[in-house]
């Protein structure tokens, strides 16, 4: 049992239902899965709703929050309240909040503020999960990277600095609608790295499930666990994506693909050293470079 203080965010009580999950009773089991395979219900049912549609009692519901170290149901509910009211709005109605937001000095302030609370966060979600995100990538025989719209820049990104030392990594970019084409190489041995955040694209979903039934290791960076591609994945990077903008901030995703990819080169060693040193000795010589 938990007695500690209850958790506050989404990402949190997942972890703490991950790790309490094998010592829960069989109806703790049910109610548990329940919430988390399902959080958008919990914000917009009643209890009596969750229980029925759970296959549980309501008292269970009280008593597995009480497990998990809430006063109540209520309190609990309030966990995915917060997380419901945090998921990107539509686009349009945060550029209208932007219009009234008041001066352009105080946006700015407002925004570089909020991009160091997301950078600051990378730590804290990653620092446990990173290690296991490189020795999946280091393992593999080859690598695919997809990112798809906004999360295409990080994801290229990685890719490029990536490729500096290491000749088996490849996007998955799916131009002029041949994506299928290319998730035909996908072989098992290989790695696919898929970048998304909310609201999820459907082709990095479509890269997921390709990968998983060619028997590719997946690598889910993205803004949550119950994102949809992390969903069975192997390993797990997570970003914030907060913003005051109109759109979500993809600026620490690229500052996590910039880390990994230091990471996978500290890895590599000597190895990696000499195929950098080799690339760019090949760029300054074709004058890619002035």
């Amino acid at each position: 049992m938990n007695k500690n203080q209850p958790p506050q965010h989404l990402d949190e009580l997942v972890a703490l239902v991950q790790k309490e999950f094998p010592g829960m009773t069989q109806q703790f089991q049910v109610g548990a899965r329940y919430l988390i395979d399902f959080p958008a219900e919990v914000p917009i049912a009643s209890m009596r709703q969750i229980a029925r549609q759970s296959g549980v009692q309501p008292a269970t519901l009280v008593r597995l929050a009480q497990y998990l170290g809430f006063e109540g149901w209520d309190s609990l509910k309030q966990v995915f309240v917060q997380s419901f009211r945090q998921t990107p709005k539509l686009y349009a109605a945060q550029a209208r909040k932007v219009l009234r937001a008041g001066s352009p000095n105080a946006m700015f302030a407002k925004n570089l503020a909020t991009q160091a609370r997301n950078l600051a966060r990378l730590e804290d979600l990653d620092a446990e999960r990173l290690p296991a995100a490189v020795e999946l990538l280091s393992a593999a025989s080859r690598v695919y990277v997809a990112g798809f719209r906004a999360c295409l820049g990080p994801a290229f990104a990685f890719q490029y600095l990536y490729r500096l030392f290491r000749p088996t990594v490849s996007m998955l970019r799916g131009d002029a609608g041949t994506l299928e084409m290319e998730l035909r190489a996908l072989e098992q041995g290989d790695a696919v790295m898929v970048m998304s955040f909310a609201p999820y694209s459907q082709e990095a979903l479509r890269v997921v499930q390709a990968a998983q039934k060619a028997r590719c290791r997946v690598l889910a960076v993205c803004d949550s666990v119950l994102a949809p591609i992390a969903v069975n994945a192997d390993a797990i990077l997570l970003f914030p994506t907060e913003t005051p903008s109109f759109f979500p901030s993809v600026a620490a995703a690229q500052a996590l693909v910039e880390v990994l990819v230091e990471q996978l080169m500290a890895r590599s060693g000597k190895r990696a050293v000499n195929e950098i040193e080799q690339a760019e000795a090949q760029l300054r010589q074709t004058g890619a470079y002035l």
